[in-house]
């Protein structure tokens, strides 16, 4: 078995060849499609499983357990997942750039088998938390906190599952869109329905986490709850190493970061360079694999043959000149950048599922005839909505859309991203509300609201999620360059890996702005609420800035390209040129005319 590498080429074949695992051409009807892409999506079904049971269950264990405080645990859990979600950059670079998708891939999924068996190890051995604390020294905050030998075993097993987890994350949706071919339109819209799927899959494996492990983490042990996690993932890497014969491969095509930083370098050193008479005198423009576009026209000195690079022998050096596809490249990732920065705050808001709205739910009446749900168990509200949000856009919203925009698409991923980003403002506003009143209520009649009140502000973020999640994912895998697709992911990640830090510096800063007085571990003499209208806030305004920014982003073109001849384009541009003038004087000679 040959898998395909960076240096395994085969002659004849270019690089944007799609091999099968021995390295030859791929017969199309016996790899790819919806068989390989369902046995790659095993991976992140199973990542899923492990970071939901353990994210949205840590607060109650860390406060519980551990005796650290509310604030404190939430900041754990977030840069946890920040973590997690930016170290999906580093697993996207990796793949892009040397080991491949597939590589990977199963790598990252063996390395998260051994943090989260690492993570039941440390929530098992009894040393490896604090002596037990009653509620009478809980509530006077007499209770001994955790310790840093305690901790240390902790903290190693997260952070070897984010980083596990951030390798799976930033490859197996590009490693699944591989299975399909965009050239074919059968084949593409299977890959739309795919990454719709896709969510919706992972989104089952979420629900399993929150209801059934929270359950036995809370219930029968930590340990087993964990042990079960380790389990999927070991199944799962199984799976993808079976379905190796059928999988569609694409060679690494060196260190996208590379290109990146080059074309800015020559950019800014030809800066005194003239441009061209026309875009056709650039380096290896007839060659171009992507459109010619006008925007960032700075970046195109790179590609200026100065007196340099003149020589036939000094157009290939990429340290010296650039190609049109380079620079190209380079202006598609920057174009994606305003989008991404406008959806961190999105995901600090989500961030708070995680957190705070757990907490609260320790302190509310969760109890159903006798049976009590585990805190942790609430955020299943946040799971079910999404998956029914999912299934409704493609069978009624899709659709509906489709007949009034008369659009493929329906709805446009941008404005998905819009649509999620006024979702999770409102489910600000929701939740501060629910926490005034609870907060009134526990300490006016002392008695204990309905945690089943948190719906509201679960059901809204997951409706939200449902819309933004696929809108920004589609976004960046189809507005990315082809060989730069796991780091364009990687790039969605570090949203939401941005998103959960944003959460914990401002966490930070409103702690100290109000002295611990708004975010303590009683939650009733804190003032939670006043932190949820601070992020609604927040949204309102983020919002303004992303309606702004995208009405003026120029979608990419996907039609394959047939350069034209450079007297064609120079002819092109001659014919612009007299229409150009022919309505100039068209428009002055209606000037004259009087009324």
């Amino acid at each position: 078995m040959v898998l395909v590498g960076s240096h395994g080429e085969k002659d004849g074949l270019n690089d944007d060849a799609v091999l099968d695992y021995r390295g030859n051409p791929v017969d199309k009807s016996k790899t790819g499609g919806w068989l390989a892409a369902g046995l790659i999506l095993g991976c992140e079904l199973s990542e899923r499983i492990c970071v939901m049971g353990i994210s949205m269950n840590l607060v109650p264990y860390l406060v519980g357990d551990l005796h650290i405080s509310a604030a404190k645990s939430a900041t754990m859990v977030t840069n946890f997942m920040g973590t997690l979600n930016l170290l999906g950059l580093l697993g996207g670079f990796l793949a892009d750039a040397k080991l491949s998708r597939y590589v990977t891939v199963a790598i990252s999924a063996a390395i998260t088998s051994l943090g989260v068996i690492l993570l039941t190890v440390a929530t098992t051995i009894p040393s490896m938390r604090p002596p037990p604390c009653d509620e009478y020294r809980r509530q006077h905050h007499e209770c001994i906190e955790a310790n840093g030998r305690q901790l240390a075993l902790l903290y190693v097993a997260l952070y070897t599952i984010a980083l596990g987890c951030g390798g799976i994350k930033s490859n197996v949706s590009s490693f699944g869109s591989d299975q399909f071919d965009v050239t074919d339109p059968k084949e593409e819209n299977a890959m739309i329905f795919f990454i719709s799927r896709f969510y919706f899959g992972i989104s089952i494996g979420s629900l399993f986490g929150v209801i059934v492990l929270v359950y036995i983490q809370d219930n029968i042990g930590r340990g087993l709850g964990y042990g079960i996690s380790a389990a999927t993932m070991v199944i799962a890497l199984a799976v993808l190493l079976c379905g190796t014969p059928w999988y569609r491969f694409k060679r690494p095509q060196g260190s996208p970061l590379t290109i990146l930083w080059r074309v800015l370098f020559l950019a800014l050193k030809k800066r005194n360079q003239s441009y061209p008479s026309h875009p056709s005198l650039l380096n290896d423009y007839e060659n171009r694999r992507v459109p010619y576009t006008k925007r960032f026209k700075c970046l195109d000195k790179a590609a200026v043959l100065d007196d340099d690079c003149a020589a036939n022998t000094n157009k290939n050096k990429p340290c010296v000149v650039s190609t049109v596809t380079q620079v190209e490249e380079v202006k598609m990732v920057l174009k994606l950048l305003p989008i991404w920065s406008t959806c961190i705050l999105f995901w600090t808001i989500y961030s708070q599922m995680n957190t705070f709205t757990i907490h609260q739910a320790t302190a509310m009446h969760r109890t159903v005839g006798s049976f009590v749900i585990p805190a942790g168990s609430f955020s299943a509200f946040l799971v079910i909505t999404i998956l029914l949000f999912t299934s409704l856009n493609e069978k009624v919203f899709v659709p509906l859309a489709r007949k009034l925009t008369h659009n493929v698409q329906g709805i446009t991923c941008l404005q998905r991203i819009g649509i999620g980003l006024i979702l999770s403002m409102a489910a600000m506003v929701g939740a501060a509300i629910v926490e005034k009143e609870r907060r009134q209520r526990a300490i006016q009649k002392e008695i204990k609201q309905s945690a089943f009140w948190l719906f509201i502000q679960f059901f809204l973020v997951g409706c939200g999620e449902a819309f933004a999640y696929v809108g920004q994912l589609e976004f960046f895998i189809r507005e990315a360059p082809d060989r730069m697709k796991s780091m364009s992911t990687g790039l969605f990640l570090s949203t939401i890996s941005m998103g959960f830090f944003v959460s914990s510096l401002l966490v930070y800063i409103v702690d100290h702005a109000t002295k611990k007085s708004w975010l303590r571990t009683n939650l009733n003499k804190g003032k939670l609420n006043n932190f949820y209208w601070l992020l609604a806030a927040l949204g309102f305004i983020n919002l303004l800035v992303f309606l702004i920014l995208a009405s003026r982003h120029e979608y990419r073109t996907h039609l394959p390209i047939k350069p034209e001849s450079r007297e064609e384009e120079l002819k092109s541009l001659n014919n612009e040129m007299i229409e150009d003038v022919e309505k100039k004087a068209s428009i002055q000679s209606l000037k004259n005319i009087e009324p």
